[in-house]
């Protein structure tokens, strides 16, 4: 009797935005907690200049070391390339000797990349066209999230609280009317970024400028937000098992302890700055608020499969919406994890689920 054949999952990961790093960090910890009896991973890297390359299977190559982070280069495994035709349901070796040859099908693509390239939609409509079901919100809602604008607009128009803020495009600036309305401190960062890249919280307007200039390093369009003093809290959601309604983990706040001013980068990844409470000690009422208004947010951007919803609380518990991540980290550190740990469905469960969430999903318009 022949065992039958283990889902084909293709891990893509690196790409070519900001946020390279600890997308290979979180496909190394994907990678060590699939089940090897019910899947066969093919590790896809993405270059930061945009090649693809099949890599190796070893999670402790994408693992930070002595705060070195990890990086996938031309040279670290072979060439590869997505067919774009979905009769081919596979990846195309792209051999210079003799020519290109199909690497077999595969079944469902966990597409962990952070940022732009990736978690924007450009690799969601490249997927639609193969035809090929893959882990996460479609083309519009990944495209929506991780504009924050878009976020705040959707969100607004769902009835959802967020803090006052201005968006700037190229050659935009913050006038004194915007100014005199947001008040100071503000954050400025960049429209469309993540794991807190070019972000600045300013505490004098002649900090504005520099501010302005390491936002548009990473984009040109830029949020200056008002500064809300607050709780950090974080809320995971899963699109819900067959159909049903998204479903809420239970909260999670950050505690930035020491060193840095706010969770930016270091905060996240490099340094025991931070500290975590799972579940949040919050009134019941204002955790059944926050859970509410993420899966709210999470069907206001019409997104699928899984979402992490940040807000802001402030001492009288009014609550506010600050961001909404379609693909967020898998690290053995990240916060969507550990909630979904707590709340009851262990890490490889998890992966597991996601992925059988975008077998039965498919492509296309659902």
């Amino acid at each position: 009797m022949t065992s039958p054949r283990k889902t084909r999952i293709a891990i893509v990961f690196g790409g070519r935005s900001p946020e390279h790093a600890i997308s290979c960090v979180s496909a190394g910890s994907i990678l060590a907690a699939l089940d090897p009896d019910e899947f066969e991973a093919l590790p896809v890297g993405i270059t930061r200049t945009g090649q693809w390359v099949l890599t190796s299977t070893d999670p402790a190559r994408l693992a930070i070391a002595d705060r070195q982070l990890p990086e996938v280069t031309a040279g670290s495994g072979t060439s590869v390339v997505l067919s774009g035709d979905p009769n081919a349901r596979g990846l195309v070796v792209l051999d210079p000797t003799e020519g290109a040859g199909a690497l077999g099908d595969v079944d469902v693509v966990f597409p962990v990349l952070h940022g732009a390239y990736g978690e924007d939609g450009t690799i969601q409509g490249l997927l639609e066209m193969a035809g090929l079901p893959y882990v996460g919100a479609n083309v519009f809602a990944s495209a929506a999230a991780m504009d924050k604008e878009f976020t705040k607009k959707l969100a607004a128009a769902e009835g959802i609280p967020t803090g006052p803020y201005v968006a700037l495009r190229g050659g935009q600036s913050l006038t004194e009317e915007d100014k005199a309305r947001l008040g100071l401190p503000v954050f400025v960062k960049p429209a469309r970024a993540g794991s807190s890249y070019g972000i600045t919280k300013v505490t004098d307007w002649a900090q504005l400028e520099a501010a302005v200039a390491a936002a548009r390093a990473i984009d040109p369009k830029i949020l200056v937000e008002q500064g809300i003093v607050g709780r950090e809290i974080e809320c995971g959601v899963l699109e819900g098992e067959y159909g049903g309604s998204p479903e809420a983990s239970l909260l999670a706040e950050i505690r930035v302890v020491t060193g840095q001013e706010f969770y930016d980068f270091e905060a996240k990844y490099l340094d025991d700055s931070c500290e975590y409470d799972i579940p949040a000690d919050l009134p019941d009422n204002v955790t059944r608020q926050i859970q509410d208004y993420a899966r709210r947010t999470f069907t206001a951007l019409d997104c699928a499969g899984l979402a992490r919803v940040d807000f802001f609380v402030t001492a009288d518990q009014q609550v506010y919406l600050n961001e909404i991540n379609t693909m967020p980290g898998f690290t053995s550190t990240s916060m969507f994890p550990r909630m979904w740990a707590a709340t009851g469905l262990e890490y490889p469960k998890l992966i597991s689920r996601l992925i059988r969430t975008a077998l039965r999903r498919g492509t296309g318009l659902h």
